[in-house]
């Protein structure tokens, strides 16, 4: 109830308290009027203080500036804002002003400047000079003008502007020697002049001839007719003179300008004739008065007026002699015939259908007897078939020479330009073979579905060997390899060593030993066959005779063809082989190959030295045992469309090679047949390799 109670308190209206206004009294007005006077005071005196402290505060914050102005003429000076003049002197609060010069014969000036705190500063403005007017003039007139470098102008040049300050001229006219002159130029507008005299840049010759009247010439060009005083430009030059019927008189000048000289009276000599001289035939020696001159065609030049002795001579013919003179200047052409000395030649050619040839033209076939010229004739004698000869004869006048030439085929030929057997610079043996002079130069590779062991890779193809090849005897051996590669080992096996030197090398890739053919091709001057970058084999060059690896035809061509069959076998065509056929995995190498050819022992655990077995039919050692071989082809599986391919040598790169033979890790049917064919890239210990090279055609 006490809550209700205060809000009824709250509620009552509040009453207003009573305003009591007071009473007024004006003031006088001798009261009111000493205010306004004391306040007009107080103004005047408030407007004397300003007007006496702006000036005192500009003063006291403001800084002296000094302007100084580099000119040869009094300049006029102006400064942007406020600045107070003081002199020399500019009064400025410190910041940024606009200062601007001007001056007769200059160009004006506006910068900006920064007024800073310090008390007293300076500023340096340096006008510059408007161009000065220049004349230039020469004598002679005409004369070009290059200032600085630059080209001017041809003189005479009026009233050029040209910028104040130091200048090089260079005055050029022809006929004229340079001129070089320094020039100051005033500038500010003011005229200036400059002449320059030109020296003549010749001297002047007196030219006389006996007979006068000769054509005067300098450096080739006309300079008119004897007697007459010449201009000649400084410099070497040759004058000559010349006029019909005699000889040009020439001589060479060392001009220096402005040294005259009097050349005197010239006697020209009459001109010589001129003797057009041939022959038949051509290619005569020629003397005269006993000093030879050449050989036909020839033109001689003879003096006038007296006798000379002209001779010609060639081999084979008969030497003519004749007396000749000429009148000045006089033309004349004469052609001599020499008669030719024959001797005879007794021809006796086999076969006797074959061609002769002299100098090329026939003249029959078989053995003949010929009269011919005493001189050097070359010889030709041709059948088809068979290899061409030709040689030199020379024949004698009144002494038979006989001649005999019996044709090879070109079978023949090609045996009788290459060796049967070389031997090369690290002791290899190779024996040269010719596929077409075999009933097997055309034969077919691969083998027959029906062949117990063949593969899918033995695709049969018929292959055509014609060009003739040198192939080693044994496979390369670690002491051979070794000459190339120094620490090159081939290993062991169980500790059995596959790295004495008379065993093949092996564990090496295919690249290694095609690096090996061309170190081998360039140690003996042949034309690597392997094209390489890096030390990298990036492909081959199939028409180089250098070393390199047998092609799979090469090598599938020695080791089969036999008699006009195909060898199945090293040993033949019956399956196991003989003992001591070849080195394989026999009966001793079961702890290292895990497999063996049963019941066999050719008395070696791993590779056996080269050349331990009898060579096959071809006299070739262990191609078909002892260790598989690398070969020159990519590998690739044959293509059976029937089309033949000639001297195939693959593709020029690829991932893997062909490896062809059995090893003495081999033992199974497979393997030892010739027609096997593995591949791969790395190297292994049971693959070597043996080094090819095609014979010079």
């Amino acid at each position: 109830m006490s809550g209700a109670h205060s809000l009824s308190e709250r509620n009552d209206p509040i009453q207003p308290a009573s305003i009591t206004p007071s009473a007024f009294e004006p003031l006088d007005a001798a009261a009111s009027a000493a205010p306004t006077e004391r306040n007009t005071r107080r103004w005047i005196l408030g407007g004397a203080a300003l007007l006496f402290g702006l000036p005192m505060a500009f003063l006291l914050s403001s800084r002296s500036l000094e302007v100084v102005v580099e000119a040869q003429v009094p300049a006029e000076v102006s400064v942007s804002g406020l600045a107070v003049p003081f002199g020399d002197r500019y009064l400025l609060r410190p910041g940024q002003y606009q200062v601007s010069a001007t001056a007769p014969g200059y160009h004006p000036l506006t910068t900006e400047i920064t007024v800073g705190d310090e008390t007293s500063q300076r500023t340096t403005l340096v006008l510059a000079p408007l161009p000065g007017l220049v004349t230039i003039t020469t004598e002679p007139p005409g004369a070009t003008v290059i200032l600085d470098g630059e080209p001017l102008g041809i003189t005479p040049l009026e009233a050029l502007p040209i910028e104040a300050g130091p200048h090089q001229l260079l005055f050029e006219a022809p006929r004229y020697l340079p001129v070089t002159r320094d020039l100051e130029v005033n500038g500010r507008n003011k005229a200036q002049q400059l002449s320059v005299a030109l020296a003549p840049a010749w001297a002047t010759y007196e030219v006389n001839s006996e007979p006068p009247g000769a054509d005067i010439l300098v450096d080739g060009e006309a300079q008119g007719q004897t007697p007459a005083t010449v201009e000649i430009i400084q410099g070497q030059r040759e004058i000559t003179l010349q006029k019909p019927a005699f000889a040009p008189w020439r001589q060479a000048l060392e001009v220096t300008a402005g040294a005259d000289k009097d050349l005197g009276t010239i006697t020209l000599t009459p001109a010589a004739g001129i003797l057009s001289l041939n022959s038949t035939p051509s290619g005569a020696n020629v003397t005269m008065n006993g000093e030879f001159q050449g050989q036909t065609p020839l033109e001689l030049t003879i003096a006038p007026g007296r006798s000379h002795r002209i001779a010609l001579s060639k081999p084979g013919y008969g030497r003519s002699t004749e007396t000749i003179e000429l009148a000045a200047a006089q033309t004349e052409s004469r052609t001599v015939v020499l008669k030719a000395q024959t001797g005879d030649v007794k021809f006796s050619i086999a076969p006797a259908s074959a061609e002769l040839r002299v100098n090329g033209r026939l003249v029959g076939k078989g053995s003949r007897t010929l009269a011919l010229p005493a001189v050097a004739h070359r010889i030709e004698v041709s059948l088809p078939g068979y290899a061409a000869q030709s040689q030199q004869v020379t024949p004698r006048p009144g002494l038979l020479q006989k001649v005999a030439i019996t044709l090879q085929t070109e079978q023949q030929a090609r045996l009788a330009r290459n060796k049967p057997e070389l031997e090369n610079s690290v002791s290899q043996t190779l024996l040269l073979f010719d596929p077409q002079a075999s009933a097997m130069g055309d034969f077919t590779m691969g083998a027959s579905r029906r062949d117990a062991g063949r593969r899918a890779n033995e695709v049969l193809h018929p292959v055509s060997l014609q060009r003739m090849f040198y192939l080693q005897t044994t496979e390369v051996t670690n002491a051979q390899f070794r000459e190339y590669q120094a620490d090159h080992k081939s290993g062991q096996i169980e500790g059995n060593s596959l790295n004495r030197n008379d065993q093949p090398a092996v564990a090496l890739s295919w690249q290694q030993a095609a690096s090996f053919c061309n170190w081998l091709s360039k140690r003996e001057g042949l034309p690597p066959f392997y094209r390489e970058n890096q030390g990298i084999i990036t492909g081959f060059n199939p028409s180089s005779t250098g070393y390199r690896l047998p092609t799979e035809a090469e090598w599938s061509w020695a080791a089969r063809t036999y008699k006009g069959t195909l060898l199945k076998f090293p040993w033949g065509d019956v399956f196991p082989p003989p003992a001591t056929a070849e080195n394989y995995a026999d009966n001793t190498s079961a702890y290292v190959t895990g497999r063996i050819l049963n019941g066999y022992k050719d008395g070696f655990v791993v590779s056996a030295p080269v050349g331990s077995f009898k060579p096959n039919h071809r006299g070739l050692f262990d191609l078909g045992g002892n260790v598989a071989e690398w070969v020159h082809d990519v590998y690739s599986i044959p293509s059976a469309d029937g089309a033949t391919s000639t001297d195939p040598l693959g593709a020029q790169t690829g991932d893997n090679y062909v490896i062809r033979g059995a090893s003495w890790s081999h033992s199974r049917i497979g393997e030892l047949r010739l027609s096997y064919r593995d591949y791969g890239a790395g190297g292994r210990d049971d693959v070597g390799f043996r080094v090819a090279r095609y014979a010079d055609e």
